[in-house]
């Protein structure tokens, strides 16, 4: 199998991947993401919640093939929190992750990964597979006491939306309809699909 490199540091992707008993490398992109969007909104360039995660995938994973080696897949993510077209960044502070999971209690709201592979031969030519796969997340009512026993925890402060599904924000979510590895930052399924369909089975691993 050709060599995997994970653009991105993320703890949460790092373990999703390593998960899968797959052998990879991580290489961080170094993409000013607020650069990127003060750009387009310059050039008056509108996108909806999922087009941005896919375009901020492909821009993480066209940072890292600069200058990763030939015969190798990179694997690229962007997740963003999303209410019909408006994107609920994380809070600036405790106050803002109060509005936000006050503005979220009791109706659903839509995650978006954007998921992005750069395929590398031998020869250094790139192709590249890029798309956004969405989840949609119900939270329950939620009483100020539970809004802010969580935000005490510190969980939501570095959480796009305010929360993480993966740790104590579980118990704000009523269901989901959708891959819920989606939610957490890397849709492992569509990974699978997408290596699958070029020919690269992540269950070699596993032999």
């Amino acid at each position: 199998m050709q060599q995997i490199i994970l653009a991105s540091n993320s703890p949460r992707r790092k373990e999703l991947l390593s998960m899968l008993s797959v052998p990879f490398t991580v290489q961080e992109s170094h993409v000013d993401e607020r650069a990127l969007e003060e750009a387009d909104r310059k050039a008056g360039i509108r996108r909806t919640p999922a087009e941005q995660a896919s375009f901020m995938a492909e821009a993480k994973g066209t940072d890292v093939s600069r200058t990763a080696p030939a015969n190798s897949i990179i694997i690229a993510a962007d997740t963003m929190v999303a209410e019909g077209d408006t994107i609920l960044h994380k809070p600036k502070d405790k106050a803002d992750a109060k509005a936000i999971l006050t503005h979220l209690s009791g109706k659903s709201h839509m995650v978006y990964t954007g998921l992005c592979v750069i395929y590398k031969d031998a020869e250094g030519k790139e192709t590249v597979h890029a798309q956004t796969i969405g989840t949609k997340v119900v939270f329950r009512s939620l009483t100020e006491e539970e809004m802010d026993a969580y935000i005490a925890t510190g969980e939501p402060m570095d959480k796009a939306g305010a929360y993480g599904i993966q740790g104590k924000g579980s118990l704000l979510v009523e269901r989901m309809e959708g891959d819920y590895f989606n939610v957490v930052g890397l849709p492992l399924t569509a990974l699978y699909e997408e290596l699958r369909a070029q020919g690269i089975s992540l269950m070699e691993n596993w032999k």
